[in-house]
């Protein structure tokens, strides 16, 4: 059973920055690709960010490229999520989700077995 537990939301103001943690447990990742989606209040949940847990591969939305930064930890089986310069529309909650087998199209929710119970980010104006 895969569990997948973020944390490292909070409230920060406009400029400022926060990393998310995904504390990843339950199997052997090293052929998973990990996922960051975020989903604001009245909207669908988007993609953020994604990497390939072996190769190290990263893909980002466009929007979050050049503020945020996706990495793992091989050693402590954590996916985290760097983000800079946050901007009040970046308030969402933030999910990470894992995909057992890295085929599937990485910017989609449907690839995606495994979500963890999201962590809010809240970034004030």
């Amino acid at each position: 059973q895969v569990q997948l537990v973020e944390s490292g939301g909070g409230l920060v103001q406009a400029g400022g920055s926060l990393r998310l943690s995904c504390a990843a447990s339950g199997r052997t990742f090293s052929r998973y690709a990990m996922g960051w989606f975020r989903q604001a209040p009245g909207k669908e949940r988007e993609f953020v960010a994604a990497i390939r847990w072996s190769a190290g591969t990263t893909y980002y939305a466009d929007s979050m490229k050049g503020r945020f930064a996706i990495s793992n930890d091989n050693a402590k089986n954590t996916v985290y999520l760097q983000m800079n310069s946050l901007k009040p529309e970046d308030t969402a909650v933030y999910y990470c989700a894992a995909d057992s087998d890295g085929f599937g199209s990485l910017d989609s929710l449907r690839s995606y077995e495994y979500w963890g119970q999201g962590t809010q980010v809240t970034v004030s104006s």
